[in-house]
């Protein structure tokens, strides 16, 4: 999935939590740590920042018009964790695309990516696959919210 980014936008969080381990990881043939450390990245934040991991920029100023502009200059941007950045971004309609892993776990109350609140939207499948871990990788693309037919295409 990592490999497929052209560049990476990272809420603050998230860049503080991958930062130290990925930066760390210099194996030239691990996909995710050599996009993590050679990609572009792009720090939302709201507190003042000096970024000193490679290639980080801090995104400054009105973040919607600014991601719209990343997203015309730099291809395919993605966001990594930074559930509260990938909100506002579903919210100004400027996601393409979700590429979701879904664990076969209940951990008890977390971080929902969509709150009360959020614009609702319908989402098309365009990818399933079930990993040997258990987990899930979905790709969905947002389409207008509308009502849907229940009953499933496939029976288990």
């Amino acid at each position: 999935m990592v490999r497929q980014g052209d560049s990476l936008l990272l809420g603050r969080g998230t860049y503080e939590m991958l930062q130290p381990y990925w930066e760390a990881v210099e194996d030239p043939n691990d996909p995710v740590a050599y996009a993590f450390n050679h990609l572009p990245k792009y720090l939302v934040t709201s507190s003042a920042a000096t970024p000193t991991w490679h290639n980080t920029k801090v995104l400054t100023g009105d973040l919607l018009p600014a991601v719209a502009a990343l997203r015309n200059r730099r291809g395919e941007v993605q966001v990594h964790g930074s559930h509260q950045l990938a909100r506002t971004l579903h919210n100004a309609g400027l996601v393409d695309e979700y590429r979701l892993l879904v664990f076969p776990v209940v951990v008890g109350a977390g971080k929902r990516l969509f709150d009360t609140g959020a614009v609702p939207s319908g989402f098309r499948l365009l990818e399933s696959e079930t990993l040997d871990s258990g987990a899930l990788h979905l790709r969905l693309r947002p389409i207008p919210f509308g009502t849907a037919d229940a009953e499933p295409r496939h029976r288990i």
